[in-house]
């Protein structure tokens, strides 16, 4: 069998400056700012890590974690109405599903913020499972989320395929022991190098690339 596991942000939606808007509000609350270069080193991460990081050790648990549900409310009103689906998802989701492929999607955002992009593309029909990483207590690059979304495809590592925009994410897939396709969205192709595979867009991808790539021996795993 072959599993696709599909990050949100930056791989099926672009959906990057909504975040970093909703960064720069929260931040702004504060009396702080946050930089377009800090944003991007953290894209991929959930909430805890990043605020923790920004913020410093001092800040309480429980503020840390009110402050990422707020952050959540300001994207999703920066995002409604306003998701654009990348070039070439719905060609791969159709042809994945046409060939038998379990799909799902990994995502380190919040339920919510997926169901919401995934019913406003009206794509939930491809996927057998959603899987949000701001709940687990490590965000990628721990190899946890993609190793549950494998798990509830019924697929082993080795059958599994991530498609990824994030430096982290692409460090969780090779932790995870799975083949990787980095999407340059919202890193050059020099930041992704870690992936099997590198492209700028999903309709640049032979037809045949997922089964190619699955087919060639696994990377070394290191958790």
């Amino acid at each position: 069998m072959i599993a696709i596991i599909w990050d949100m942000d930056g791989v099926i939606a672009d959906t990057a400056e909504a975040h970093y808007a909703a960064w720069q509000a929260l931040m702004a609350e504060r009396g702080a700012s946050v930089t377009r270069a800090q944003f991007e080193a953290s894209f991929g991460m959930n909430n805890p890590p990043i605020l923790r990081e920004w913020l410093g050790p001092d800040v309480a648990d429980a503020e840390i974690a009110r402050l990422g549900r707020h952050k959540e409310e300001l994207y999703r009103a920066k995002v409604a109405g306003n998701v654009r689906m990348l070039p070439g998802v719905r060609a791969w989701l159709e042809h994945g599903r046409a060939r038998g492929y379990r799909q799902a999607v990994a995502s380190s955002g919040e339920m919510s913020n997926i169901v919401a992009i995934v019913t406003a593309l009206d794509i939930g029909n491809y996927f057998e499972a959603l899987l949000a990483g701001a709940c687990l207590p490590r965000s990628k690059p721990d190899p946890a989320i993609f190793l549950q979304a494998a798990a509830a495809l019924g697929a082993t590592p080795a059958e599994s395929l991530v498609i990824e925009d994030g430096i982290v994410g692409v460090e969780a897939a090779r932790r995870a022991g799975m083949r990787c396709i980095g999407v340059t969205t919202t890193h050059p192709a020099a930041k992704l190098a870690g992936a099997d595979l590198v492209i700028d867009r999903l309709d640049a991808l032979d037809e045949d690339a997922f089964e190619r790539l699955l087919s060639t021996p696994q990377p070394h795993t290191s958790r």
